[in-house]
């Protein structure tokens, strides 16, 4: 279990080639595709415990996520985390959660979750040092979709995610990201995670396609 504090902040397309030219960023990125589903009950009873399971490919790797309820405010949240190796459809929450009553309560669920919506995106990733921290900073491009529909929403945004250091240090690089040598761009907070906008997505009609 990992506790994972991260600075979610959106940007606008047109501002793209001015943050990848950021002094800050000038190491080639590891660059991954990252294709994830998310899974409910139909009740919806991960969300009403603020929790989140997903399933991720990483280049030719299954790995299975749950996220617990945290706290977001001005775009940084701080949440448990498990994540590890899965087979597709598995599930096994009992051999990834390490909390006893968090995996049984899983576990009873584990029949009645469905895959609700797909998130797939190209990350670009660095390591970074700054004011103090080792930060990683994402930049993710791709789509939310509702498999089944014609629902679609784009993903465009940076994570700042704190690897050591002081918590400070995730607002402090996001201030010197956004002064970049072609002029100041927009890096904007959000409180909104990839499940939530997913979740949203999946909620409008129609559930089917036409």
């Amino acid at each position: 279990m990992s506790t994972e504090t991260e600075l979610k902040l959106t940007l606008l397309a047109h501002d793209v080639p001015a943050l990848l030219a950021h002094p800050l960023l000038a190491t080639p990125p590891k660059v991954q595709w990252l294709r994830n589903t998310y899974f409910d009950t139909p009740s919806l009873a991960l969300k009403a415990a603020r929790m989140a399971v997903r399933e991720r490919l990483a280049g030719d790797q299954w790995l299975l996520t749950v996220k617990t309820a945290g706290q977001s405010a001005h775009g940084v949240s701080r949440r448990q985390e498990w994540e590890g190796p899965t087979t597709p459809g598995a599930l096994d929450f009992a051999a990834l959660v390490t909390d006893s009553a968090l995996a049984a309560q899983l576990m009873a669920l584990r029949a009645e979750l469905q895959p609700l919506f797909r998130t797939d995106f190209e990350r670009h990733s660095w390591v970074v040092s700054h004011a103090g921290a080792s930060i990683e900073v994402a930049l993710d491009q791709g789509h939310i979709t509702v498999p089944g529909t014609d629902l679609s929403e784009a993903i465009l945004e940076l994570e700042l995610e704190l690897l050591s250091g002081p918590d400070t240090a995730l607002n402090a690089l996001a201030d010197a990201l956004r002064h970049t040598p072609n002029g100041v761009i927009a890096l904007t907070p959000s409180d909104l995670s990839k499940a939530q906008r997913g979740l949203a997505l999946w909620s409008k009609p129609p559930h089917a396609a036409a």
